[in-house]
């Protein structure tokens, strides 16, 4: 994977730019020791590191302000970071960058449960605003299976979803308003506590922009009352295929479940290795769950499982009580760190038409065993956000590139059959290259112009979501 070369004038000024950034920043605030700044070296796609000129660790917005402000008159990169769990190397520095990262600021400002709304600062977990407001019974809906660790500054950026986004959306759904710094340090406020914000919809271009505009440091987040119960559905069977037809006649039957999980024989097998979830064997399983009152979960359930037996499954499991509502969860829930405990693996994130997951499925099996390389597949199946997951060997020369090559051939079929390059992961740097398979010159051109608007130098988050030629020639003019 190719990155920029690192600007030279920059790097001989390291001493004078960190000194400037210790003036505005508490001691411990700003890293520059080598050993220390490799903590920040890549994000959850380890395959491609590079430590940055530092980082800083603003708590915050006037201190991130006063960062940017100071990294825009050095002519300094500048890489927003959350946790750290980007797949698609959002997170990724250049040597010549500065990291600045708001794992500090993870305080909750304002809580309105009349209005249904909560304010936090946006280097809080996503699963801890649910911890939030859970006494009062509300939650945050947006869950995705990191949510343990991802912060909510990364959600925004990657504008990411979970298993439950098929009822409730992703995080554009969900997100009010944001304060936002741009390069310069000029705070601006967008949306805010109250359902439609007028004017342009800056909100929607802020989320899903990955760090290109500007550092997003609070954000107001819609809760809602939590469900009156759940209940989830195991279906098992013998055929990825016919697992995927069974997903698109549920959603064509007009049945909304709250999610619908798939996960493929490698995974199944991984995962209840690591879990002991107590999976079937099979080849494909779905969890389908769905909530509401007593009767609306019995006739939900009733509709999905009369479906599912018209595609003769294996086992088909609804959850009699919490406890094994926990373990049909468990599993899918684990499949990240599972796959991880027996192999090195890239974890792809594209969309397509629920119709064709059948078509999909089989075409990478086809593609896998072309390639020579395992795939496993896990990923919510419901809105078609796609989640293979490409096993390799990270020690055999050559087994990286394979895994890119037939990574850019999965990603280009979800494009043929209607879908995107991606769903809630990002760009960064794993699709940039990819990006005119799905968008013409026009459009990228269209998209750059916003960027130019919000930061004219490009200096935020370099080398991410455009093709890095187009980019950097970009940056270049922007320096003259």
């Amino acid at each position: 994977m190719q990155m920029p070369e690192p600007d030279a004038r920059v790097l001989t000024r390291k001493a004078e730019i960190v000194a400037r950034l210790r003036e505005v920043l508490p001691a411990d605030a700003v890293i520059d020791d080598e050993a220390e700044t490799r903590a920040y070296e890549c994000d959850a796609l380890t395959a491609y590191r590079c430590p940055p000129l530092c980082a800083v660790l603003p708590s915050t917005t006037e201190e991130v302000s006063a960062v940017l402000k100071i990294c825009h008159e050095e002519g300094v990169p500048v890489v927003p970071r959350g946790s750290g769990t980007s797949l698609a190397g959002g997170a990724l520095p250049t040597a010549d960058s500065v990291i600045l990262g708001v794992a500090r600021m993870n305080e909750v400002l304002e809580t309105d449960y009349d209005n249904r709304f909560i304010r936090v600062q946006t280097g809080r977990t996503n699963l801890s605003v649910t911890g939030a407001v859970e006494e009062e019974d509300f939650f945050y809906a947006p869950d995705p299976s990191s949510q343990l660790a991802c912060a909510i500054a990364g959600n925004i950026a990657m504008n990411s979803g979970g298993a439950h986004c098929l009822k409730y959306g992703v995080t554009t759904n969900n997100l009010l308003g944001v304060t936002m710094v741009l390069m310069d340090g000029t705070v601006i406020e967008l949306g805010g506590a109250h359902l439609d914000p007028g004017g342009l919809d800056l909100l929607g271009l802020v989320c899903g922009s990955e760090g290109q505009l500007g550092v997003v440091t609070e954000a107001t987040l819609r809760i809602l009352r939590k469900p009156e119960g759940a209940r989830p559905v195991l279906i098992a069977f013998n055929s990825n295929e016919v697992a995927g037809e069974c997903v698109s006649d549920i959603i064509k039957a007009g049945v909304l479940p709250v999610a619908i999980e798939f996960m493929d024989r490698p995974c199944i097998v991984a995962c209840e290795a690591f879990a002991k979830a107590g999976y079937p064997d099979c080849e494909a399983l779905l969890i389908v769950e769905v909530e509401g009152s007593e009767a609306e979960i019995a006739e939900q359930l009733g509709l999905i499982t009369q479906i599912a037996r018209r595609h003769d499954p294996v086992e088909l499991r609804e959850a009699r009580d919490a406890d094994e509502a926990g373990r049909i969860w468990l599993g899918r829930k684990s499949a990240f760190g599972a796959m991880g405990q027996i192999n090195d693996y890239m974890c792809l994130d594209g969309t397509i038409p629920v119709s064709s997951l059948p078509l999909v499925l089989r075409r990478i099996g086809e593609l896998s065993r072309e390639v020579g390389l395992e795939v496993a597949n896990v990923f919510h199946a419901g809105d078609g956000n796609m989640h293979p997951l490409i096993l390799f060997n990270a020690n055999q020369p050559g087994e990286l590139e394979k895994c890119e090559a037939l990574g850019a051939e999965i990603l280009k079929l979800c494009v043929e059959v209607g879908g995107c390059l991606t769903g809630e992961h990002g760009v960064g740097i794993e699709k940039r290259d990819l990006m005119d398979v799905q968008y013409a010159p026009a459009d990228l051109e269209a998209q750059m112009a916003v960027k130019d608007v919000f930061d004219p130098n490009w200096l935020l988050n370099p080398a991410k979501v455009f093709p890095l030629h187009v980019s950097e020639t970009r940056r270049a003019v922007a320096a003259e």
